[in-house]
């Protein structure tokens, strides 16, 4: 109905911008009497998709359900009315180790109104630092579907979800070493880890300061010449940039106002920890350019109605809460 070409109706034209987009029914050859939504693979441009499934609404069975089934569905998840989503599961990519971790429906189900707010974090969380772009990305996108919500009263969804999505990976690392390049598809190239050639310039980069105008001043030997770290358009949301920084002048706008915990601080081997603690750390004005997927999805029970959702406008509004108190905290 939705996506229907003779479409009008201006809520159900603003609802397609927060769906999969859709390509209409598909029947396996096996089972051609069963028939399937053809959907988009939201993750589909990203390099390290993390996901994370979030079911929304005080109540996760629709009007019209049995007793049984209403019984079932709250013996599911008791706190549902209470704060208004679950985390169905997520997949978090881990920068450090260049694997994921994933966990599933009974993690959500332990979450509790005290531990939610950390639960949550967990996806947001890469192994170096917290990806606070990310989370101020998502809760932008969440704020245009409470909007949506907030202006229509003719349908009513239950047990269904928000799926998020956003990049992992920084796309390209570059280290000049004199001669010496280093490029990896990674966010941190292994060998400024542990071992290999490069620690043994551990000892020529020494950040000094955080001035108050938002420069970071370095000093660095006459063997590093350049370092390439990150740079504000990384987050870019049509384009995985490759991330500069220039030793010799650090200024690079507010980027840098942020960066704590770093002053008169020697790096040693762990420049790449730490300056990814700095970058994951930025300011407001440039994290709404992250990339960052939110999309409603599992949409089976969507019922006509005459009244605003109320149950997933309190799960909407709570679920902005906790990600907004894991930005600010």
């Amino acid at each position: 109905q939705v996506y229907d070409s003779n479409c009008c109706d201006s809520i159900l034209l603003e609802l397609r911008e927060y769906l999969p987009k859709y390509f209409g029914v598909w029947s396996p050859p096996t089972a051609p009497n069963d028939t399937y939504l053809k959907l988009e693979d939201v993750t589909r441009k990203f390099n390290k998709p993390c996901i994370m499934d979030v079911k929304i609404g005080q109540k996760s069975y629709d009007p019209y359900a049995s007793a049984e089934k209403i019984q079932q569905q709250v013996s599911k998840y008791p706190l549902m009315e209470e704060i208004g989503f679950l985390v169905l599961g997520m997949r978090v990519y881990h920068v450090s180790s260049d694997s994921y971790e994933t966990q599933n429906q009974h993690y959500g189900r332990s979450l509790t109104k005290e531990t939610v707010k950390d639960g949550i974090s967990k996806f947001f969380h890469n192994g170096y630092c917290l990806r606070k772009d990310a989370i101020a990305a998502s809760i932008q996108k969440i704020e245009k579907i409470l909007e949506w919500f907030e202006g229509q009263k003719q349908l009513n969804f239950y047990a269904s979800s928000l799926l998020f999505v956003y990049e992992g990976s920084c796309q390209a690392t570059t280290v000049r070493l004199s001669d010496v390049t280093l490029a990896e598809k990674r966010g941190v190239p292994k060998g400024l880890l542990s071992g290999g050639d490069i620690l043994e310039y551990n000892n020529n980069i020494h950040v000094i300061n955080s001035t108050e105008n938002g420069k970071i001043e370095a000093s660095v030997s006459k063997g590093l010449s350049k370092f390439y770290a990150l740079h504000k358009k990384a987050y870019s949301k049509r384009h995985h940039s490759q991330l500069s920084l220039k030793v010799e002048n650090l200024e690079q706008d507010n980027v840098w106002k942020s960066s704590t915990c770093i002053t008169q601080e020697h790096l040693n081997g762990n420049v790449i920890p730490q300056l990814e603690k700095v970058f994951c750390h930025m300011p407001a004005e440039i994290k709404e350019s992250a990339n960052v997927e939110v999309r409603m999805i599992d949409f089976a029970h969507v019922f006509p109605s005459n009244t605003k959702d109320e149950g997933y406008i309190y799960g909407l509004k709570n679920l902005i809460t906790v990600l907004q108190n894991i930005l600010d905290n």
